[in-house]
């Protein structure tokens, strides 16, 4: 969640900020759009890494980029030491995703992994709901310097509670679990209990070690199957950055708020993101005994099994078309609402079911790409995070003059549109997914 949380937590701020550096509201927004690009960069390179060398030491090597820049934001006085240090918070922060996923993939088999990677995906669209409230609340009574000191205590905690507790999970470094690994990978708890045994001797045969590729995000983007799906959950991500991008300057212009009640109104989409993150995984890992009990699969509790014959594809979008389908009807809902300015409850009602059903289509489309990439799960995950980040960045540079060349009802109406289109994508993946899939393993 610190990525996110990251991206939005100082919206409220930028005011001040602007103020107390003595530069425009546009050269701050260039620090979102840095952000963005960086986030969508960093974890290319650490999610393989991470895939190659344990998850551990990427975990450790992000934690302390972070936690070197917010105590740099929280001391800096100068627009460039801001932008800069924005850049390498990002880079420090935005890893966290690809490897939260990694970590789940590595741990949890494909009958149950719904439900544990809507865990570990609710940060993507809680983090920036939290973000302006928070933001909002510190800038309002400490002043914007005691946004990042937040985001430094917390990133301590974070790494204390990484180095203490976190084990290694990767499987090309510890396997099935049963191999020890290396004491750079091992948490200090771990690394203890091995001091203490050090005379026992593990027999399981190392795990053969994959060799770290830099490029290889890219080469999952231009893979049939899931590059589809990449582009789709792009496209999806960049229509919900237009929401979150312009929510708070619509609501102080159209209805004079405070940073305190504007942060407060982004409240209903961190709601609606947890209600499905706490549901819908369920809902996947029912259809996906659903299928193989059809398939006369019998699913064996916590134990991976080869499933890929199984129509994974089929199982996890046949899902997320209809929350595709709800989200373009609510988002268009939302925006006439705010155009004609109808009242506060109808735009935090229409947003909590805007969240609701938005973080549950990318759920879904999220776990397909780690079911597709098991293997190599964090880099796939760092290259929709590649795509979702960059198609982001573009959306909120242009949301602004989209809203105000077309007014907001049509601005969701053209995001509605745009998503009801590409949606065939979805189809054809459903359809001929598994067939593309059978025919790369036997190639």
């Amino acid at each position: 969640m610190i990525s996110p949380l990251s991206s939005t937590v100082f919206l409220p701020a930028i005011t001040s900020i602007a103020r107390d550096l003595d530069v425009s509201i546009s050269l701050l927004n260039l620090t979102i759009t840095a952000y963005l690009i960086f986030q969508g960069l960093a974890p290319s390179v650490i999610g393989n890494l991470s895939d190659s060398y344990g998850r551990r030491p990427a975990y450790m090597i992000c934690c302390i980029i972070y936690l070197g820049a917010n105590i740099g934001l929280a001391l800096q006085d100068s627009y460039a030491a801001l932008l800069v240090l924005r850049c390498l918070q990002s880079c420090g922060s935005s890893a966290t995703i690809a490897l939260a996923s990694g970590t789940a993939s590595d741990i949890v088999v494909r009958a149950e992994r719904g439900k544990y990677l809507g865990y570990s995906a609710m940060g993507v669209t809680l983090g920036p709901a939290l973000g302006p409230v928070i933001g909002g609340l510190l800038d309002e009574y400490l002043g914007w310097r005691s946004i990042f000191w937040f985001l430094t205590i917390l990133s301590g905690v974070l790494f204390l509670i990484i180095f203490i507790f976190l084990p290694e999970t990767c499987r090309s470094v510890v396997g099935n679990g049963s191999t020890t690994p290396p004491w750079w990978n091992m948490s200090l708890i771990g690394y203890l209990k091995q001091w203490n045994s050090r005379n026992a001797e593990s027999v399981a045969e190392k795990p053969h070690q994959k060799r770290p590729n830099p490029i290889a995000s890219l080469k999952i983007v231009f893979t049939k199957e899931t590059g589809i799906i990449l582009a789709f959950s792009s496209l999806m991500y960049g229509g919900y950055y237009v929401v979150l991008a312009t929510l708070s300057t619509q609501l102080a212009s159209r209805y004079h708020y405070s940073s305190v009640i504007v942060g407060l109104c982004f409240l209903p989409i961190g709601i609606g993101s947890m209600c499905y993150r706490y549901t819908g995984g369920f809902l996947m890992d029912w259809n996906f005994r659903r299928y193989a009990k059809r398939e006369g699969i019998e699913i064996v509790k916590n134990r991976q099994q080869d499933l890929k014959v199984l129509p994974i594809e089929r199982m996890r979008i046949e899902i997320s078309l209809p929350l595709v389908y709800m989200s373009c009807a609510m988002i268009v809902i939302y925006g006439w609402i705010m155009d004609q300015n109808l009242g506060l409850a109808g735009i935090e009602t229409s947003l909590f079911f805007f969240a609701l059903f938005f973080s549950g289509a990318l759920n879904n489309l999220n776990t397909l790409i780690v079911d597709l990439n098991t293997s190599s799960a964090a880099t796939a995950v760092a290259a929709n995070n590649l795509g979702r980040c960059l198609v982001g960045a573009g959306a909120a540079a242009i949301a602004n003059p989209m809203i105000d060349g077309l007014g907001l009802g049509w601005t969701s109406v053209l995001i509605s549109g745009v998503w009801l289109i590409i949606s065939v994508l979805l189809w054809i993946v459903m359809w001929r997914g598994r067939k593309w899939r059978m025919e790369k393993q036997k190639g």
